[in-house]
This record gives C-alpha cells, structure tokens and sequence, in this order.
C-alpha cells in the first residue's frame, strides 16, 4: 500500500492536468458510467462539524475528447468544520483510499485535503468552460479562503479574466489574499467593501464561503453572468438567495446529490419559487453533449457544485499512477 502525504499529491498534480481530468469524470457520471451513492454524511455536534463518506466506482471513460480514465474505486472521508477558521486551521480535512477494484486490494491511502481544494475548482473551471460567456472577463470572488484562492488559479485556466473583485466578510483575510495573489494574477485584484459591489457588472462569479445565509443576491446580477457557487453543503445552508437562483438556467453535478444536500436550491423549492424541473441538468450532460447550456448571451448561468466522490477518485487515480511513475510515497505493509 502506497501512502502519499499533501506534499507529494502537490507535487504530482497541476491544475492544467486536473481540469480536463474533471470534465471526463463529470462526463462519465452523467452517461452511466459510474457507480456512486449519495454521500453518508453526519452532523458533529456540539462541534458545529460534518463527516461525509463518499464511495465511487469509476467503470470507465466514455468516448469523446480529453483524457481516458481507467477502471478505479476508492472512496473519500471528509470533514468540514467551520470554527477552524478562528483556529487557523484547514476548515476541510480529507483521507482518500484507492483500491484495485478486481481484488479489492488497497493500493494507496493518500491527503484529501489538497484534491479536494483543487479538484472543486477544477470542476468549476470545466462548468465555466462550458457555460460563461466566450468573452467573460470580470471576475468576482466572495470568499478569501483556501477556495477562493484555489478558484483563481482554475478562473484564469477557463478564461482570460480582465479584472478580479474579491470580498469576504473579514477584510484582513481579503487584504492577505491580494498580497499573495496578486503576482499570480493574470489582471488587476481589487477589494470591494461589499459583496455587492463586487457582483454588479461582474461576468463570472464564484461563491466560496462558510456562509449558511445568502451573500449573493438576485438584483445585483448582470445578464450574461455566470455563477459558479460552491459553499453551502447542506440542505438548510444557502449562498444565494432565492431571486439568484429563479433568474439562472441552474446546471448541478448530481441531480440527486443536489435535491438532497443543497439549501441553495431546495430552499426556493420549498418557497414554491422553483420546482424540481428548474435544474437544467448536469453539467456533465453538457460536456456530454446531450444537453444544453447557455442559450444566449444574456442568459444567467448557474453551476451548484456539492462536490462528488467520482471527482475524488479520479483525482487519486491520476496521483497514484504518476506516484508509482516516479516513485514518490512511502510503502506500508499491512500484512
């Protein structure tokens, strides 16, 4: 059994690699050709905590474009703890195990804390790619965290951004953020003194908080924009409010995963805003090609993103082969 630490899975994945990687998995999803339950997921309390057990058994790559994924299962365990931030400790801590899906063998047990931060934004570029805007520029982050920063990288991977607004409900953590991005960037970063300011006019947006009440509002969009919303991972939890998400054509990753665990849609379901059939679809149906995204240019876009464990698994399945490639990670006998 191969075990790899944070420090070899950063060194072994790039975000270059990782977005095709996600859209082939977010494919296969969509077309059947992989087996996965809902996440097991469990409250922590007193601790205001979560643990989430994601399994995933990825039967194959379909045909079509990008790269091919072989047969591989693993599963994740997650948690998200929220109070770590005061703590200035990761808010999302994960273990992922990979096995030979023949034998059932273990073959590695590696951190999930990085794939997770870089695989989500990953699979956020792969839904811009496919639903912003050719000439979508303007990019608007709410959130100054760990994802906020992993989403720029991916944000400048999907489209040649113009300008980045950034705000976050702790202004230090925003400042902090532009000083280590900034020589990143690939434009001029500002920070806005309200998540307002930091929408209106804004052409792709990502909403990357601890938030459990909405921050992003439906009056503040522009036609035309594109919304990538990865917080809120519960079903009483909302980043956007309801008017944001009766205006967008809303794209999910899983339509059961986001009819049981998503407060930003389930919500407005329960208002009686929306129905059910107000999902599109899956974003892999779009990379598929067997659904629609954007319509027109003035069409809000919105991917809800829970996160899957097929994403995870992939994701393991490519650091695990480059590992063995170049003899990163420490073997460890069970037996």
């Amino acid at each position: 059994m191969l075990l790899l630490r944070e420090t070899d899975v950063r060194a072994l994945l790039s975000m270059e690699a990782l977005i095709p990687l996600m859209e082939e998995a977010l494919r296969a999803y969509s077309t059947g050709g992989v087996a996965q339950p809902v996440r097991l997921a469990m409250v922590v309390e007193p601790h205001a905590g979560y643990l989430g057990l994601m399994p995933a058994h990825l039967r194959a790559g379909r045909p079509g474009p990008g790269p091919r994924i072989p047969e591989t299962m693993g599963a994740k365990a997650v948690t998200f703890y929220p109070r770590n931030a005061a703590r200035d400790l990761p808010t999302h801590l994960a273990v992922v195990l990979l096995w030979d899906s023949a034998t059932g063998e273990l073959l590695s047990m590696m951190d999930g804390r990085l794939i997770t931060e870089m695989r989500t934004a990953a699979t956020s570029a792969a839904a811009t790619r496919a639903l912003a805007r050719k000439d979508a520029g303007i990019l608007a982050v709410l959130g100054a965290g760990v994802q906020a920063r992993s989403h720029l990288e991916a944000m400048r991977a999907a489209r040649p951004l113009r300008q980045v607004r950034v705000w976050s409900r702790t202004p230090s953590r925003v400042q902090r953020f532009l000083t280590d991005m900034q020589p990143h960037a690939s434009a001029p970063m500002t920070a806005c003194a309200s998540a307002e300011e930091a929408v209106r006019g804004a052409e792709v947006i990502v909403t990357a908080t601890s938030a459990s009440a909405p921050v992003l509002r439906g009056a503040w969009l522009a036609e035309g924009a594109h919304i990538n919303a990865v917080g809120a991972p519960r079903p009483d939890w909302r980043e956007l409010d309801t008017e944001a998400v009766r205006r967008a054509r809303v794209y999910v990753d899983s339509r059961a995963g986001a009819l049981l665990e998503s407060g930003d849609l389930l919500l407005p379901i329960q208002e009686g805003a929306i129905g059910r059939a107000h999902i599109v679809g899956e974003i892999g149906e779009v990379l598929a090609g067997t659904m629609a995204g954007r319509t027109s240019a003035r069409d809000i876009t919105l991917f809800k993103s829970l996160g899957m464990a097929v994403e995870d698994v992939a994701t393991a399945h490519y650091v695990y082969t480059r590992a063995r490639e170049r003899g990163v990670g420490q073997e460890i006998d069970f037996h």
